[in-house]
């Protein structure tokens, strides 16, 4: 289904589809299942996510009118039980003996959470907490009540968590209320690989182990005010099944929409660089030349190497002038690779 689609099954509040899907509202910072009664908020608002831990793991919380955490699954009635009160109370802690007391198993309880939600029963717990202070913050609330709100004796500890949950300080979702920036990691033939999108577009695509990876999240969030959470939306997605078709030899273009935030002269050379053929390559110079910047071969390479978008913007298909393979952030072994690929495919 396209998100279009998706939106229509939910204002239709469309029974055949509930727990296929979960629409995350950007406005309240709430998931809801399809049949919700709530009032339904407007398209540019919605984002959707295939599961449950999809939406929890992008910062949202669960709408309390439609439940969606019991959506897809029959859930147990002690389940559902618990399930309520963490629901009820951000507070919610307790020890694998105060399970054992209420009569559950613990390591029954994780795998049933595992199966269905993605993580351990702890884990969402965590993730409930974080989510509900995150929400109190951006409505508003200081970062102290929301820490406290949310069960944390100390703000120390409280930033610790959102930072490693949200990918930011509180203190800096309080100040400027961000923007999210989802982020998708993926096998590939040559390795791992990460997508990261706006609402805009993609803003990176970048093999798993490279070095900049870290910096370039950091730099993202910087420039785009926005805190970096996992996730999915349309442009990851597809990318993921580009870059699939790509590496299956199928695909030599890509119509993904980009949102590479970068200077006025960085954006021209990454054009230049989309420019050149699948299969073919320039050499830094030819790219400066072609740019009417003969001079500023320097400047074209360095721009080169602060591309974020690997093979969809192609720096791979960029050499040295006599013909020798010189840098590339995702190694010179993945560049030999992908330009032998392109000429076995063209």
């Amino acid at each position: 289904m396209t998100d279009n689609e998706r939106y229509t099954a939910l204002v239709e509040k469309d029974p055949a589809y509930d727990g296929a899907f979960f629409a995350a509202v950007k406005t309240t910072g709430i998931f809801c299942r399809t049949t919700c009664t709530a009032r339904k908020p407007k398209r540019e608002n919605v984002s959707f996510y295939d599961t449950v831990h999809d939406a929890l793991s992008a910062g949202y919380r669960p709408c309390k009118i439609c439940r969606p955490l019991e959506s897809a699954n029959h859930i147990p009635k002690e389940i559902s039980d618990l399930l309520a009160e963490v629901q009820a109370n951000p507070q919610f802690r307790i020890t694998e003996w105060e399970l054992k007391q209420r009569g559950f198993d613990p390591n029954t309880l994780r795998r049933w959470f595992q199966k269905h939600y993605g993580m351990t029963f702890q884990a969402f717990c965590r993730m409930n907490r974080i989510n509900t202070a995150f929400g109190a913050i951006r409505d508003g609330n200081s970062v102290l009540d929301a820490a406290l709100d949310s069960g944390y004796a100390s703000t120390s500890g409280f930033s610790t968590a959102f930072d490693k949950i949200m990918g930011t300080a509180p203190g800096k979702a309080k100040k400027k209320p961000a923007n999210v920036l989802v982020y998708e990691r993926f096998d590939a033939p040559l390795g791992p690989m990460v997508a990261v999108a706006s609402e805009t577009g993609l803003n990176l695509l970048e093999f798993g182990d490279r070095r900049m990876l870290e910096s370039e999240f950091a730099d993202l969030q910087k420039r785009l005010n926005a805190v970096l959470l996992p996730g999915s939306n349309e442009f990851t997605k597809a990318a993921i099944q580009q870059i699939g078709e790509y590496f299956a030899g199928t695909r030599t273009t890509f119509d993904v929409p980009l949102h590479a935030p970068g200077t006025d002269f960085q954006q021209r050379v990454w054009e230049a660089l989309r420019e050149i053929p699948y299969g073919e390559i320039r050499s830094y110079g030819e790219l400066a030349a072609a740019m009417h910047e003969p001079k500023a071969v320097r400047a074209v390479g360095t721009a080169n190497g602060m591309n974020r978008i690997a093979i969809m913007i192609p720096c791979h298909r960029v050499i040295g002038a006599d013909g020798a393979l010189t840098g590339y952030g995702g190694g010179l072994w993945r560049k030999d690779w992908l330009l032998k690929h392109e000429q076995e495919h063209k």
